[in-house]
């Protein structure tokens, strides 16, 4: 085998934030390349690399259509990590290689439907061959699903356990999340029909139960502020968690919310975001919507330096209140970076469980990104 992990997308602004990461991360003497479609501008991602006093990345020219040249890649990595969205788009080829060579897989996707579309394709394949396939491995959704499995761990697991998050943040959203949910938006309906035929395959823990919490708008964080329904991928996430790991208790809720100090802003983000899904049902207006956030383009680092997130969780457990927080940086690029990076290190270097097919954060490395990651706190 010739690398540890492999980035594709490293041209990109993101891609290029977790390659820095990588190149100052790695340990000494690990085997890694940079992955894309246009060798010159892979060699300037590495000239700077090493330019910058870190590791310098092999480059393997690759495009993301290219099925053969894929698979090849995969094979010649224990971990493909990709940052090449939006993945409905771009990213069903990279998952089927890596299923398919039994290869570590990593991105940064929130798009609910390409999840589910690609457990729906691949999940038994990389079951067979051992194949971890870890989606959203970025601000999507390692606060809220890594954030739960840190409360839970301080919880009984023989009692009912019930955990309310709160997301806040100061931050730009990047072009690709912009873009995927865009194209989430419009593609709601082929979405449900994902998810519907995913629940029906997928089946539920025998024993236990693990369900949403009712998705209501109301008063936020310790009875403070406002609160909105955040149906996001990261819900969806927490809630597969909890119906892998027996730790979560036999009766496990979650609820996700974002967290507004006024309730004008509440609303005003409420029609904003209604707007926004009427307007990509219509495609020249979700064209137009598209061109407001360029891809591969990003803040600079200054106002990046400005960003940050917070997610509050507030869990009840046989009679027991538990606050948890976690907390960091730009979460759009900066510490999104940092999350797929050390997701990549993770899966190509820590003791992990023995697991295979489409798992979550939490199910493939939970204890290992505990470790590597500095946002978790009890409060």
């Amino acid at each position: 085998m010739s690398y540890d992990f492999v980035l594709l997308g490293a041209t990109g602004f993101t891609g290029g934030l977790t390659a820095a990461h990588l190149s100052t991360h790695a340990p000494a003497g690990g085997r890694w390349a940079i992955a894309g479609r246009d060798r010159a501008k892979l060699e300037t991602v590495a000239s700077r690399l090493a330019d910058s006093g870190g590791s310098a990345p092999a480059i393997e020219v690759v495009d993301v259509t290219d099925a053969a040249a894929l698979r090849k890649v995969a094979e010649s990595t224990k971990v493909l990590a990709t940052t090449v969205g939006p993945y409905a788009q771009h990213g069903a080829p990279v998952v089927a290689a890596c299923a398919e060579a039994g290869t570590a897989y990593c991105d940064l996707t929130g798009e609910p439907e390409f999840v589910d579309r690609m457990w729906l394709e691949h999940h038994e394949t990389a079951e067979r061959t051992g194949a971890r396939l870890v989606h959203a491995c970025g601000f999507d959704s390692i606060p809220h699903d890594i954030g739960v499995l840190h409360t839970v761990r301080q919880l009984p697991s023989d009692v009912p356990i019930t955990v309310r998050g709160y997301v806040q943040a100061s931050a730009d959203v990047s072009a690709g999340t912009y873009h995927s949910a865009l194209g989430a938006f419009a593609q709601f309906r082929s979405s449900q029909t994902a998810a519907k035929e995913r629940r029906r395959r997928e089946g539920r823990p025998a024993g236990r139960r693990v369900r949403g919490l009712s998705q209501r708008p109301g008063r936020g964080e310790s009875g403070t502020g406002w609160a909105l329904p955040l149906p996001t991928l990261d819900p969806q996430v927490v809630l597969r968690s909890a119906r892998a790991l027996p730790s979560y208790g036999p009766d496990f809720s979650y609820g996700h919310y974002v967290q507004f100090t006024r309730l004008p802003v509440a609303v005003g983000a409420a029609i904003g975001v209604g707007a926004l899904v009427a307007g990509a049902q219509v495609p020249p207006v979700r064209k137009a919507l598209l061109r407001v956030k360029t891809a591969g383009e990003g803040p600079s680092e200054a106002k990046r330096a400005r960003s940050w997130f917070r997610v509050r969780f507030e869990a009840e457990a046989d009679g027991r209140r538990l606050v948890t927080e976690a907390a960091g940086g730009d979460p759009g690029y900066t510490e999104t970076a940092r999350m797929l990076g050390e997701s990549t290190l993770a899966l190509a270097y820590d003791d992990l469980p023995d697991t295979a097919g489409q798992v979550t954060t939490a199910v493939a490395m939970g204890d290992a990104l505990l470790a590597r990651l500095p946002y978790f706190r009890t409060l």
